[in-house]
């Protein structure tokens, strides 16, 4: 008959092998992780987690074993590193370019026209381009057309 202690034992090492088991991508079913798969692999695969907890291995021993075994995807959780955080922080950093180069047209535009103005003030004339961009500037924009209202 086991003992208090040994139930206990049991139940932290099934405890350790769910939560581990929870964060190990199936190989098989791929979009499951192995604690919730019945495929063959993941089966295998927990009683695997299982005996390295029973032999005394870390989780993060077992978590290298893993990964060094089938690949730093089966992982759910991979370790961020130079290439990884390049993936994750590029969509941001092709925003904020984008971004300040909108801004620096805008910027630029405003600058512009305040220099065309006073330049129009002192009476110097402005040159073709920029009487083009005044007059791009100054322009309101023509009315939308209702699609809903008749006759127009």
């Amino acid at each position: 008959m086991a003992t208090e202690e040994d139930v206990k034992q049991r139940q932290i090492i099934e405890s350790r092998a769910r939560n581990i088991s929870h964060n190990v991508r199936c190989t098989e079913c791929g979009s499951q992780s192995i604690e919730d798969s019945q495929a063959d692999v993941a089966i295998l695969l927990r009683k695997l987690i299982r005996d390295e907890i029973k032999s005394g291995k870390t989780d993060k021993e077992i978590y290298k074993k893993l990964e060094d075994e089938f690949g730093e995807t089966v992982l759910y959780a991979p370790k961020f590193d130079l290439q990884t955080a390049a993936i994750w922080l590029s969509p941001v950093i092709v925003g904020g370019v984008a971004a300040g180069i909108w801004a620096y047209q805008k910027h630029r535009q405003r600058t512009n026209v305040h220099i065309m103005a006073l330049n129009l003030v002192r009476g110097v004339p402005l040159t073709p381009r920029e009487k083009e961009t005044m007059v791009d500037i100054l322009t309101p924009p023509p009315p939308a057309k209702k699609w809903w209202w008749p006759g127009q």
